[in-house]
């Protein structure tokens, strides 16, 4: 049994007992506490069953000399994939900015070294110099990704592109034709690929464990509060501003199960609506802010909840004081002025909050992939059934069943071994240093999610939201 699990079985105050010897330690460290059970020992593994063990990879990308990169976007996206060159400066160099936020862009300026003419409040100034850097990092919100990509293409730039790659099925084709016509490298985050777990997962299939596949069911459960985040009060609450929640957030998605299945998908529909975050459902006493409400303290989304007493997603807060009190009160100031600190049932959103998508492959392959936003876990959930046997997996552990001999095979690997794990199960790194490696020797074949292959998942998210708006079955 895993410490946490034996923690949640002794139940709240046992927990808060086992705890009381530890100096300084709390009741909310009970279930990540490391000095609370000695776990480090090797369990035994049950009967019939293997460990599959293939090991963490090297996050380091040894070049002959550092990759350099302009980020485009200092907001969090683009923090993470520069904080690679923080860890490995051997690698890579970050040596220019642009923001149109100053602190943001001071903050990375600041911590990376850049000289003040590198230094800029718009994208559209870093193409007006001659190039000064191998690659670019777009991490612009969505609807700022195809000018600024297609600009550092034609400038002879590399780039490593946020997804989505842009906010229609034509831009995406753009950008391709533009990468070939000045044979440049467009690298494009999906992230997900680049995790060990997905790796391990795309390998056992690769290796015909599992046989012919005929169905796969893949879950991207959203969490409530970050669905209240990101995509009702946050930058993806509008689909036509920005690209629909199955692009938006479930291109990631789409983009695995394209790639763990290696075949052309033929058709697709898709269903969902906007059915929970409206008005309709507002509970009694509502007002528009949630400091106003008087049924705040009963309210799973509130924002006082998420962002003050949670401390969740406080990275969207410029210039946040440490000091505990300073920074309630500088989250209070927040709240009142911006979108995050509205009611959830009185926001200008038009996503989807429940979101099923079916896709038939070549091959008669089928496969189906569910939204949701109402959910208290994250994680993929994926289901891969077989010829030869089915894998069950969560994002952290898989286990592969083979159907002759009833043996089980699990994959479980501590990730938390790894620099960068953090970030999308590792995988945030990981795609860096494929792209530094890449770009350092002008090969695409060191990334897995180049343009070409890119492109297909995301028409299959834009053909979805067709057929899901036609109530149609589309072909691709």
């Amino acid at each position: 049994m895993e410490r946490r699990d034996f923690l949640k079985s002794l139940g709240v105050g046992a927990a808060a007992i086992a705890l009381e010897s530890l100096p300084g330690a709390s009741l909310m460290d009970a279930a990540n506490n490391p000095l609370l059970i000695d776990d480090s020992a090797e369990k035994p593994l049950p009967k019939n069953t293997e460990k599959l063990a293939f090991g963490l990879p090297d996050q380091e990308a040894v070049v002959s000399r550092p990759v350099t990169a302009i980020v485009i976007g200092a907001g969090s996206r683009g923090s993470v994939y520069a904080a690679y060159s923080a860890q490995y400066n051997r690698a890579l160099r970050i040596v220019g900015v642009a923001d149109p936020n100053p602190i943001r862009r001071q903050q990375m300026a600041q911590a990376y070294g850049i000289a003040p003419e590198h230094q800029f409040s718009d994208w559209s100034e870093v193409f007006r110099l001659s190039p000064f850097a191998d690659a670019v990092i777009i991490a612009t919100p969505d609807n700022l990704h195809y000018q600024p990509c297609m600009r550092a293409l034609a400038a002879g730039y590399d780039v490593l592109l946020e997804k989505p790659i842009a906010q229609t099925a034509k831009e995406c084709t753009d950008i391709l034709r533009q990468a070939r016509k000045y044979g440049r490298i467009v690298g494009v985050c999906h992230v997900l690929r680049y995790a060990p777990y997905f790796r391990a997962l795309k390998r056992v299939i690769d290796e015909g464990r599992v046989g012919k596949i005929l169905s796969v069911q893949h879950l991207e459960p959203v969490r409530f509060h970050h669905m209240a985040h990101s995509y009702v009060r946050g930058n993806w609450h509008s689909a036509k501003d920005t690209t629909p929640i199955i692009i938006a957030k479930a291109c990631h998605d789409l983009d695995i199960v394209r790639w763990l299945l290696d075949k052309p998908c033929k058709k697709v529909s898709a269903f969902g609506s906007l059915d929970f975050f409206t008005r309709a459902n507002e509970p009694q006493g509502a007002t528009d802010r949630c400091f106003d409400c008087a049924a705040e303290k009963q309210c799973p989304f509130s924002a006082l909840k998420i962002y003050e007493r949670e401390h969740k997603y406080l990275y969207v807060f410029d210039a946040l004081p440490k000091e505990r009190a300073a920074k309630d009160a500088k989250i209070r100031e927040y709240l009142r002025t911006t979108d995050y600190g509205r009611c959830v049932f009185r926001c200008k959103n038009d996503q989807c909050d429940h979101y099923v998508c079916n896709l038939e492959f070549e091959d008669h392959v089928t496969a189906s992939l569910q939204v949701e936003a109402l959910t208290s876990y994250g994680g993929r959930k994926t289901r891969i059934m077989g010829s030869k046997a089915d894998i069950v997996g969560d994002m952290q552990t898989f286990t592969l069943t083979d159907f002759l001999t009833g043996r089980k095979y699990i994959w479980d690997e501590d990730i938390s071994k790894l620099p960068g794990y953090e970030g999308h199960a590792g995988g945030d790194w990981g795609i860096v240093k494929d792209f530094v490696l890449a770009v350092a020797n002008h090969d695409e074949k060191y990334l897995s999610s180049t343009i070409d292959v890119s492109v297909e998942s995301h028409v299959m998210g834009f053909r979805a939201e067709e057929a899901r708006l036609r109530n149609k079955i589309v072909k691709l």
